[in-house]
């Protein structure tokens, strides 16, 4: 295609750009109108159109004559023009393959491993006070039998001679009128850089072998389901000297019989009888550090909240601990034996039959407490 319009008013620009002007100008445009991103009927057009006026603007000498000359300048310097110009390192900035070099370089630039993730169930005593954890876990590390160079022992390796060991290759590209050099992995060495004559037997060549791996691991105190540890450098190797990645441990901990978990705090819901609510009692109530003595007073009210300070869960990495909140419920027993029943009786005699509304209800009440 050779277009009628100005070569400046197809890249937007003025007469008076530089050539980074120039280049910027060409890179936004190739990137709405390159038919590989643009499905518009009309974007092949357009973006040769693009490329012939960015093939003449792009070069001195051929700007100098457009400049001065217009179209017919360029007919001045013999035989049909061609407008093609070597975009690799605008296209591989654009849509990521190479022109060369630069792409080897990265190619062959140290990388860090892969991270691996792993659950690790906990007890809630366990995630409360804290525990050491045997884990084991699977991984890449260097093959024991050839260290890492993927030939079997005794076997020749030598340079491939197809890339000369930088494990790439270079290819020219034809994109419509525009010839590029695309950097491919090298098909003959696979990538490798070398030919292996045998590979080895125990990592077919890959130079790093599968393996368990045994770690002891400190769960600090405080840490709560769902939350991840992380381990430096446990993860994948890295490759080409790059540091390996990190494992990530995610807690799983198990429900307990009766104790839940509120943030630091933890809770307890407390079944007591009528006659322990209406009169009063001493009890026992379980908390993660053993049994501690609480105190019911006389009248105490079903869903009334007690709290026993400093016996909750720690605060990770800190000295101080959150409550334990106990949630009284008042029993009503649903089998009585006859003298039950006749002492109840008499007593329901005494309190009168009236019910009486509440403002507030139950639920309401502990939501004001926890601040729901």
């Amino acid at each position: 295609m050779t277009t009628n319009r100005d070569y400046y008013e197809v890249l937007g620009i003025e007469r008076s750009a530089s050539p980074e002007e120039i280049k910027q100008a060409f890179r936004k445009l190739a990137r709405q109108f390159h038919p590989d991103v643009n499905k518009d009927p009309d974007a092949e057009d357009k973006f040769k159109e693009i490329n012939e006026a960015y093939g003449v603007l792009s070069d001195p000498q051929k700007r100098a004559q457009y400049d001065r000359f217009g179209r017919a300048g360029l007919g001045d310097m013999g035989g049909m023009q061609d407008f093609s110009v070597n975009f690799g390192d605008i296209f591989e900035e654009l849509f990521g393959f190479g022109s060369g070099g630069r792409g080897g370089s990265r190619r062959n630039m140290p990388r860090r491993g892969r991270d691996l993730q792993m659950s690790i169930e906990l007890t809630f005593e366990e995630a409360v006070f804290g525990v050491e954890k045997d884990i084991q876990f699977e991984r890449d590390e260097t093959c024991t039998t050839c260290y890492g160079n993927g030939a079997e022992p005794g076997s020749s390796v030598s340079t491939c001679d197809n890339c000369g060991g930088r494990g790439e290759v270079r290819q020219m590209r034809q994109a419509f009128v525009i010839q590029m050099v695309e950097t491919v992995t090298c098909p003959k060495c696979n990538g490798r850089g070398q030919i292996i004559a045998k590979t080895c037997h125990t990592c077919a060549g890959r130079g790093q072998e599968r393996k368990k791996v045994k770690k002891k691991v400190s769960i600090p105190a405080g840490i709560d389901n769902g939350m991840q540890i992380r381990l430096p450098g446990e993860g994948q190797p890295g490759s080409n000297g790059g540091p390996n990645g990190n494992l990530f441990l995610v807690v799983d901990v198990k429900p307990h019989e009766y104790f839940k978990r509120r943030s630091e705090d933890i809770i307890l819901d407390l079944d007591i009888n009528i006659a322990q609510a209406v009169l009063g009692a001493e009890i026992e109530v379980p908390t993660v550090d053993g049994k501690e003595k609480l105190t019911i007073p006389s009248g105490t009210q079903p869903g009334r909240v007690f709290t026993l300070r400093g016996k909750g869960v720690p605060r990770i990495r800190q000295s101080t601990r959150g409550d334990q909140n106990i949630i009284v419920n008042v029993e009503i027993p649903t089998k009585l034996t006859s003298e039950q029943r006749e002492l109840f009786e008499k007593l329901a005699k005494t309190l009168g039959t009236t019910p009486k509304p509440q403002g507030k209800g139950f639920v309401d009440k502990l939501n004001e407490f926890f601040g729901g």
